[in-house]
């Protein structure tokens, strides 16, 4: 075995490696969506999509809730 075969075995394992390591981050953004105080913060990312004045807004914002 020489060198150039083994370059292209490691360019192989390497790049199946990352591509398993990139699918497996998407995999856990997309199954872990909530945060650990459990707000989904998926729902701010449509913010600049709906802003109109007669939109829905995101967070219900009452007066008499106390914090």
């Amino acid at each position: 075995m020489d060198i150039a075969q083994l370059q292209a075995y490691g360019y192989f394992i390497m790049t199946a490696g990352l591509a398993i390591g990139l699918y497996a981050y998407i995999y856990h953004l997309y199954s872990k969506r909530k945060d650990a105080d459990g707000v989904d913060y998926e729902n701010y990312s449509n913010m600049a999509l709906r802003d109109d004045v007669t939109d829905t807004p995101v967070n219900d914002a009452s007066s008499d809730k106390k914090k």
